[in-house]
């Protein structure tokens, strides 16, 4: 008997369906954080359909289009979960729409409509600055050190190493909770 649509399915469901060794649906797993799987008692996987549509982008881009998986891992975060799932679906027309969309939002704001240090999308996402390997101030001038204790913000470099930093925890973080 046949599954409806919008069942979830198992890991060998989805091995078989996306003919993909169950190891890889694993890996992907550990590479790309949007693959979430259910996981009940015994650490059984449950693939929601979503899951199972991004994971056709992936392999669609990976094995069809020969991206690496750093590329793959640049067009998510560049241009979301939809975009893959379209590509892999084969929708053009959605793929398109996206990509038009994203165009409209990378015009340049005028310096008056620039947002302001201090914001939420500041501490998540990419490190603005690509901080150089110097902790924290050490070896750079008095204007590029470290920050006094009563100053109101960080440096550049240095919020870019506390932001780098931030990014390893809470990959660590998704680790050990995959592990419970």
């Amino acid at each position: 008997m046949d599954k409806s649509p919008d069942a979830f399915r198992t890991i060998s469901e989805v091995a078989e369906d996306l003919d993909l060794p169950q190891h890889v649906l694993r890996f992907w797993e550990t590479r790309f954080n949007q693959i979430k799987p259910m996981k009940r008692g015994g650490g059984r996987r449950y693939y929601r359909p979503q899951d199972v549509e991004l994971i056709k982008g992936i392999r669609h881009m990976l094995y069809d289009q020969g991206y690496t998986i750093k590329g793959v891992q640049k067009l998510l975060r560049e241009n979301g979960n939809h975009f893959l799932v379209a590509i892999g679906n084969g929708d053009m027309a959605a793929v398109e729409a996206i990509s038009q969309r994203k165009q409209a939002d990378q015009v340049p704001l005028t310096p008056a409509a620039q947002p302001r240090g201090g914001g939420d999308d500041e501490l998540v996402g990419q490190p603005r600055v690509k901080p150089s390997r110097r902790f924290f101030g050490l070896g750079k001038g008095d204007e590029e050190g470290p920050v006094a204790p009563d100053a109101s913000k960080l440096s550049r470099d240095n919020r870019a190493l506390l932001q780098e930093a931030l990014f390893d925890l809470l990959e660590c973080k998704r680790l050990l909770d995959q592990v419970r």
